[in-house]
């Protein structure tokens, strides 16, 4: 039932009385007798043309109301109301609550076109408030997905849960509406069905869950670049919904995974490299194992000319073999060239304007293999992609181009020519 403060500003007993004697004076002027059947034919028209109108006043009133205020003082609020279509959704509910009050007033309380009219625009009602609630609700949503959620939460799909949510209980009060049942009646008999809707729409729930579970703990972002082993996503995460999480690859095309696939298994996020502005570089090179030979006096007289060796082979001579803990430090031996080459790295990594000084910097030496001992570089660098490889190619260059000067060789598995090259030598 209309509360009686909505129906005291919705006109009533006196516009009906006054509209029911000018239908009565129009069909006697017309020559029609006092039919009571199309005199309520005529009487629901009008209030119906009525209420449309007064709709359709309110909404434009509301919509100047809002131009106006938006004239003289402009605002994010009147912007948004304006996008959102907010008072003309509003304004919807207002016809069907114009009939309802007037409606009662042509027919009899026992008569069955009362009951059908009636149950029609119950329903009529129950859509429009369902929609008015539904804008207000993305009006919000839009509101703190603007200006408060500064970690591009995917808020989506919490806005997309509280939408259905609204329309489910809008289907179940339509339903007890048209049935003349209590909705708790209505509730209490679905319940007997809940297993088979779990089954039929279990795909939907899973989704509605894990939906909620990625966004409240801030499992995943708009703007995470994410990797997901189990399929070919690899790439930037667009948009995030209850139902569905859309990925562009870098190749740019787009990936759609059900939020639960994200739940149930593992992915990968690099949100945190990107947080931090740094970005790893960690690869290794292969050194043939007969090109790692002692320092002699010669050697580290040739080594000291390169940048900082001299300051390092001084510190070794004057104070012994050290080991610095921190995490940005030159490290080597003097006993080896290769324990010169990852003292030389380590200096050229430390001068280096794009490698992170605050993040671990490493050059060591793995576990050797059949093909050589490899020299790994751990390091930070920026997260852009392109200077990110441009950076890596540039240090691992370096590495290629300086080897000779310490009398180190790349490991290079032989070619063809190689093995052709080594049959004309011993056949010379």
């Amino acid at each position: 039932m209309i509360s009686p403060a909505l129906l005291s500003v919705i006109p009533q007993h006196n516009v009906a009385q006054w509209l029911t004697s000018n239908i009565r004076d129009l069909l006697d002027h017309m020559g029609l007798s006092r039919d009571p059947n199309l005199e309520n034919i005529v009487y629901v028209a009008f209030i119906v043309a009525f209420a449309l109108l007064l709709g359709w006043g309110i909404r434009h009133l509301l919509l100047w109301i809002t131009k106006c205020a938006m004239k003289w003082h402009p605002t994010d609020l009147g912007n948004y109301l304006l996008q959102n279509k907010v008072p003309k959704s509003c304004s919807h509910v207002i016809p069907p609550l114009v009939i309802l009050a007037l409606l009662p007033f042509a027919f009899d309380t026992t008569s069955p076109l009362l009951h059908i009219f009636r149950v029609c625009i119950w329903v009529y009602t129950i859509i429009a408030f369902a929609v008015a609630i539904n804008t207000v609700i993305r009006l919000v949503w839009t509101r703190y997905d603007q200006r408060e959620n500064t970690k591009n939460l995917a808020l989506g799909g919490i806005r997309n849960l509280c939408t259905g949510i609204v329309w489910v209980i809008a289907v179940i009060i339509i339903g007890s509406t048209i049935l003349d049942k209590s909705p708790v009646a209505l509730l209490t008999g679905l319940g007997a069905f809940a297993a088979a809707l779990m089954l039929i729409f279990k795909d939907t729930i899973l989704g509605f869950v894990a939906g909620v579970q990625l966004s409240q703990n801030d499992m995943l972002r708009i703007g995470d670049w994410i990797v997901v082993p189990s399929t070919i996503a690899n790439g930037i995460v667009v948009d995030m919904s209850l139902s569905a999480v859309k990925v562009q690859n870098w190749d740019n095309t787009i990936v759609t995974l059900p939020p639960y696939t994200l739940v149930s298994t593992s992915f990968q996020n690099w949100r945190g490299m990107s947080a931090s502005g740094y970005r790893l570089i960690s690869r290794s090179v292969i050194f043939d194992v007969d090109s790692i030979v002692p320092c002699t006096d010669g050697m580290l007289a040739s080594v000291a000319t390169l940048p900082g060796m001299q300051e390092f082979i001084d510190k070794v001579k004057t104070s012994g073999q050290f080991y610095d803990p921190g995490v940005a430090v030159v490290n080597g031996t003097t006993q080896t060239n290769l324990g010169l080459m990852r003292a030389y790295m380590c200096y050229y990594l430390l001068h280096h304007p794009l490698i992170g000084k605050d993040q671990q910097i490493l050059v060591n030496l793995k576990v050797p293999d059949g093909n050589g001992f490899p020299l790994q570089i751990y390091c930070y660098t920026t997260t852009a992609w392109t200077a990110y490889e441009a950076v890596q190619s540039e240090i691992f260059e370096h590495v290629a181009a300086m080897a000779p000067k310490f009398g180190l060789r790349l490991y290079n598995a032989p070619s063809g020519n190689d093995l052709k090259s080594l049959k004309q030598i011993s056949q010379a």
